[in-house]
């Protein structure tokens, strides 16, 4: 006999947060307009973003994500085939981020800094797929004037391989076993062919978004380290000796593929002269960069929406949490950190806009350095905003936790940024005065940035590579600093200072501002609206 459902329920459940679904990610992020205005980009993004609030485009990053990528190395007969399979619903977020030109299309029609406020916009969605967008957008300044760049650039999304695609994707291919990030260790070798081209053994120990079209590469040339462009499919159609070994069981990062891959006489077009491969490379990396801070500041502000929105929702002992002063103190503090990651991010964004090559030098390494690293904090600190509702995977929380340690690690870890920040300084003395120059722009605001910019000059004068990371630290701070004095509420500012640069603090964990900072206008003004 069938029982009624309501012969079984046993009483009415309230109390229950409804979906964050259906929203406008651009009403509750500030700091993410004005920051896009300030900084030149006119483009309107409001069709995306409706996208990226949607309970559609949601539902899509949570089944990428659970249906993870399979790799098929031979087809049913037995031939090699060395294809990645990847869920519907990747496609439908590689499909948004590519229409909305957040690949390679800004070299030749866009902004980068809308390009970067989009990008932002979906790693708040989905992280994993950013991946082959970010390669994609980065590989086009090494490749100018090589004929591979252009396929780079067009809106229109092409899975799959084939000869003659409108529509390419590119990925890196660096790091090998022995070296890590030390990249001049590699062993692949390459052979120079009479037609120009070189032959490539080799092995790369971690090869981002293996399913793309064609990768840059390093390998030794009989003149030293060099790099190389390696197509999937070369132009007589036939497949390339690019062997997907396997595919990584990575800690997050789980709806984009990322592999060990084998040169078994692949085919390469030199890129730059021979020997020369880190130079030829270096812009790449600074495009990847770049989007390590604002990957890392959109997942932050992710973790941000859903805090905010629980506690907006949610109630406790008599009152709800959004109204709770503690709870209102330590989302309200995140919000700042997310205020202050998103600003800089735009900001460098726009500084490639303009070409400001010294201000980046120094800039980019020291916010990859901070940013990037905060966002593991601010995800663990929502998390627990959310209790044991936060820790089931039915919650995007898991996932963005997972994510939250990616772009700390990718394009150079910790030590690695620091270390690079500590070169720059040595090789490129006109990047002080740049950096300086925007520092005091906000001098004079505020005696606690005063007393952090005094500390800084002395830190510069004295770098070393014991203290590198005291530096990337200080430095990304002050630059945080400056950008919310000249531009943000004063509520925000001065959170932020008080947070981060007060003469008896800072406290390391959110919800431990001093008294007298008032934290419920930080917390309205980042809750999204259903």
């Amino acid at each position: 006999m069938t029982v009624p459902p309501a012969a079984v329920s046993t009483h009415d459940v309230t109390n229950q947060v409804p979906p964050l679904a259906g929203f406008d990610p651009l009403a509750c992020d500030p700091a993410l307009s004005d920051a896009l205005l300030r900084e030149g980009g006119t483009v309107e993004l409001g069709g995306l973003a409706a996208a990226v609030g949607s309970g559609e485009y949601r539902e899509h990053a949570r089944l990428a994500n659970v249906h993870e990528p399979v790799l098929h190395t031979h087809d049913r007969y037995g031939h090699r085939i060395d294809e990645v399979e990847f869920h519907p619903s990747w496609h439908a977020l590689m499909r948004l981020s590519v229409e909305h030109g957040l690949h390679g299309a800004p070299w030749a029609d866009g902004s980068h800094v809308a390009r970067a406020a989009g990008f932002y916009l979906v790693s708040t969605l989905e992280q994993g797929h950013c991946c082959p967008i970010s390669m994609t957008y980065a590989a086009v300044p090494p490749l100018r004037g090589t004929g591979f760049e252009t396929a780079l650039q067009t809106r229109v999304y092409e899975p799959g391989l084939g000869r003659g695609k409108a529509h390419q994707l590119a990925g890196m291919s660096m790091t090998e076993k022995q070296g890590g990030s030390d990249v001049r260790t590699g062993t692949t070798r390459a052979t120079p062919q009479p037609d120009g081209t070189y032959t490539l053994v080799g092995h790369k120990w971690f090869t981002s978004a293996p399913m793309n079209d064609l990768f840059l590469t390093l390998a030794q040339a009989p003149g030293g380290l060099t790099c190389f462009v390696l197509p999937r499919v070369l132009p007589d159609g036939t497949r390339n000796g690019l062997r997907i070994q396997r595919l990584k069981d990575k800690l997050g990062n789980r709806s984009n593929a990322s592999a060990e891959l084998e040169y078994a006489d692949a085919v390469g077009w030199r890129v730059g002269a021979e020997g020369r491969g880190v130079a030829t490379i270096i812009e790449m990396v600074s495009m990847t960069r770049l989007d390590c801070v604002l990957g890392a500041a959109g997942t932050a502000r992710a973790a941000l929406s859903e805090a905010a929105h629980h506690v907006a929702h949610r109630s406790a002992f008599g009152a709800r949490l959004a109204d709770q002063p503690l709870m209102q103190a330590v989302v309200g503090e995140l919000a700042v950190e997310s205020e202050a990651a998103t600003t800089l991010a735009i900001r460098l964004a726009g500084a490639v806009e303009r070409g400001e090559t010294a201000f980046l030098r120094l800039a980019l390494p020291a916010a990859k350095y901070l940013v990037c690293k905060r966002t593991s904090a601010v995800v663990g600190e929502a998390l627990e905003c959310l209790g044991g509702n936060g820790y089931v995977e039915e919650s995007p929380l898991p996932r963005l936790f997972r994510e939250s340690p990616l772009n700390s690690i990718w394009e150079g870890s910790g030590n690695v940024t620091a270390l690079d920040l500590l070169r720059a300084l040595s090789r490129s003395p006109e990047s002080v005065d740049a950096v300086l120059d925007e520092l005091a722009l906000a001098q004079g605001a505020d005696a606690r940035f005063d007393r952090a910019l005094t500390v800084l000059r002395t830190e510069l004068q004295h770098a070393e590579p014991r203290r590198a990371r005291r530096l990337a630290e200080l430095l990304a701070l002050c630059l945080q600093g400056s950008l919310l004095l000249r531009t943000a509420p004063v509520e925000v500012s001065d959170a932020f200072l008080a947070g981060r640069l007060q003469p008896d603090g800072p406290w390391r964990t959110a919800g431990t501002l001093p008294d007298g900072i008032p934290a419920k206008p930080l917390l309205e003004r980042v809750t999204p609206t259903l």
